[in-house]
């Protein structure tokens, strides 16, 4: 399903460098979450503990703790100057627990949490299968998860300005909403809705895009790029590449945006794991007798 990986130190390293400068860029993330919010309100049911995975400087996570006051929400997120930058968001009125970690390990006990949420974080793991199974084991039976993440068209118009400029990766790759479709159903969570939205930002120039991405920490992570600095010739062959796009006088940026939500399974559910299946019980209920 998936042919690239990434570089996880330099995922954690773009993001804590961006800590300072993320909520200057991040225009498109709060339209997402505003509609993320808007999912929400299938769990029907109060929580008791919201986690939000790669919650970043926290803004989203102050808003889950105002949606659900009297719950414990939890904000984990993989570089840690980003949670430092998250203590402005959480008073003491209204605070939520701050969490350094990985959303494919999460140091969170099995069934523990009634909601997962996760606004445009998901795009920057790529093993899926290992992704979904720790939100499996986290969320209760019947605890919802909700989710955006970046599709493959994203920033569409700079990746085929690079690829005029030369044959190296410097965009991202994300996958399609039929790969993390397919990833939501064989860990086992039930009846995924899935849906995908297309913005196009505009700008007055290649460099204003380029600057923002720097700003939000969204810049390549591919474990194939290069690793030197790029030339300047190639760099003048994108730019000028990325002017013959021009729409009424704007630069335009792409972007897909995957939003979901899933169901945690019922207890012993089977889920499909290296070709088999394999389903989970408490111990409590195992019954039997011995002869």
């Amino acid at each position: 399903m998936n042919e690239f990986h990434l570089d996880r130190r330099q995922v954690r390293r773009n993001f804590g460098r961006a800590a300072s400068t993320y909520e200057q860029h991040d225009a498109l993330q709060r339209e997402v979450q505003t509609h993320l919010l808007e999912r929400l309100s299938f769990h029907e049911q109060a929580p008791q503990r919201v986690l939000d995975v790669g919650a970043g400087t926290g803004r989203g996570s102050a808003l889950l703790k105002q949606r659900y006051p009297k719950a414990e929400v939890i904000a984990l997120d993989l570089a840690l100057p980003m949670l430092r930058a998250a203590r402005q968001h959480s008073s003491w009125l209204k605070p939520f627990t701050r969490i350094c970690a990985e959303a494919s390990a999460l140091p969170l006990a099995d069934h523990s949490i009634d909601v997962l949420h996760s606004n445009l974080c998901f795009q920057w793991i790529d093993d899926l299968p290992a992704l979904f199974s720790e939100c499996v084991r986290v969320l209760k039976p019947g605890g919802l998860m909700v989710f955006s993440s970046f599709g493959p068209d994203t920033l569409k118009e700079l990746r085929a300005a690079w690829a005029e400029a030369d044959q190296q990766p410097h965009v991202s790759r994300f996958l399609d909403m039929h790969d993390v479709g397919d990833a939501l159903l064989a860990s086992g969570l039930r009846d995924p809705v899935l849906d995908v939205f297309r913005y196009t930002l505009t700008y007055s120039e290649p460099r204003k895009l380029l600057e923002e991405l720097q700003g939000l920490g969204a810049t390549n992570a591919d474990q194939t790029r290069e690793r030197g600095l790029t030339g300047k010739s190639h760099y003048r062959r994108m730019l000028a590449a990325y002017e013959t796009m021009r729409v009424d006088g704007r630069i335009p940026a792409s972007w897909e945006v995957i939003s979901a939500h899933a169901w945690g399974p019922p207890m012993g559910q089977p889920r499909r794991v290296g070709g088999g299946e394999i389903a989970s019980f408490s111990i409590d209920q195992l019954r039997g007798s011995r002869r």
